[in-house]
């Protein structure tokens, strides 16, 4: 099953190609954990980018997680929001499919 580590030493541009490259779906990153706003610096490390009080850490992301999880997880250890999208990037994925069908 595919699978990756993410933690804050991770830059968004490495976790936005390492996801791609996981599950096939496209993920935008963002500066705040509402998804509005700007998106985050592909140079900047998650840890960089975090909320304040967020406290970090790391998580296994795995194909059979749903998406709407992963977006909830990723927001309460980094504070940061993170949408799934389509592989071509041209609309977000539905929360209750799994990452790995969000890929096809």
């Amino acid at each position: 099953m595919a699978e990756f580590k993410l933690d804050g030493r991770m830059k968004v541009k490495t976790l936005k190609d390492t996801f791609k490259k996981t599950f096939g779906a496209s993920l935008r990153v963002y500066k705040s954990a509402t998804c509005k706003g700007a998106f985050a610096d592909d140079n900047a490390t998650l840890a960089s980018i975090r909320a304040e009080g967020a406290k970090g850490g790391e998580i296994v992301v795995k194909g059979n997680m749903q998406v709407g999880n992963f977006e909830k997880k990723v927001a309460e250890l980094y504070g940061i929001g993170v949408q799934v999208a389509t592989p071509d990037d041209s609309k977000l994925a539905d929360n209750s499919i799994t990452l790995a069908a969000a890929g096809k």
